[in-house]
């Protein structure tokens, strides 16, 4: 248990003035007796209250004291020693030890610290939900990030698709060769332009200081066409005026001016 807390809470308040249940009571007792801190609180508290109830006290008007005798239900001892002896109070039934006054104050000191843990329980709310809209406002964000970056992709591959499909594009398949037969890649080349562009359907992931390279083959004679970047969907590479065939293999990252025919992958003739 917090101790600090539990004295904040108001229950010292409620003990003090008698408005505590009988559990409540049990707890604080035996509390005190562990915690010295609850008994040195209920003494401040204590002292607290009657300073409050000096600083609010109102005198008696000497005129209206027998009348105010009366209310209380006390009376006047009218005998006296000597002319200028103040007249004695016998009262007529025993009354409550503490004033009006001194509840009030307590009263005030009790609703002072309600009104105290209403706003610390307000104010820690206001801060639970601010910091709730800040990271609503942070998810919204990303979303509108991801959607974004989404649709950027969606409008490319659409671009691509239109690009790869249209009539003027010549479709070569490239199949795995002997011990690759599971790689495929198929290559797009414009008749017209003859830009070429590249789907790697199947290729294995290149190892770390490996790119795969692009060859187009004419008369047996390999052309550079350009190295495999990080591209999602279609690449485009160099353009190539004439090919016959079309072939991939593995090189040193960068690529290679001559192709390495151990690590051809896949082929395919035009």
């Amino acid at each position: 248990m917090n101790i600090k807390e539990y004295i904040q809470s108001g229950i010292i308040e409620s003990y003090v003035l008698g408005l505590a249940d009988a559990e409540e009571r049990a707890e604080l007792e035996q509390l005190r007796m562990q915690h010295p801190e609850i008994g040195q609180a209920i003494q401040a508290f204590e002292k607290e209250l009657e300073a409050s109830a000096s600083r609010n006290a109102v005198p008696v008007n000497p005129d209206v004291k027998a009348n105010l005798f009366d209310q209380l239900g006390l009376k006047l001892n009218e005998e006296h020693s000597s002319g200028t002896e103040e007249p004695t109070v016998i009262p007529l039934e025993r009354r409550g030890t503490t004033p009006f006054i001194k509840y009030l104050a307590a009263a005030s000191v009790i609703l002072f610290v309600i009104s105290a843990a209403f706003n610390l329980y307000t104010y820690n709310k206001y801060k639970d939900l601010e910091a709730e809209n800040r990271q609503l406002a942070l998810q919204r964000d990303q979303l509108y990030a991801h959607n974004n970056t989404m649709q950027t992709k969606l409008d490319e591959m659409d671009k691509n698709m239109q690009l790869i499909t249209g009539p003027d594009m010549i479709k070569v398949a490239l199949s795995g060769v002997a011990g690759k037969e599971s790689s495929q890649a198929v290559v797009y080349w414009d008749k017209n332009n003859k830009d070429v562009y590249l789907v790697a359907k199947a290729l294995p992931q290149a190892p770390k200081g490996k790119q795969y390279q692009l060859w187009a083959l004419m008369d047996g004679k390999p052309i550079d066409a350009g190295v495999l970047g990080n591209c999602n969907t279609v690449c485009k590479l160099k353009n190539i005026q004439h090919a016959q065939a079309f072939a991939i293999t593995l090189e040193n990252e960068g690529g290679s001016p001559a192709p390495n025919l151990e690590q051809l992958y896949v082929m395919g003739k035009i």
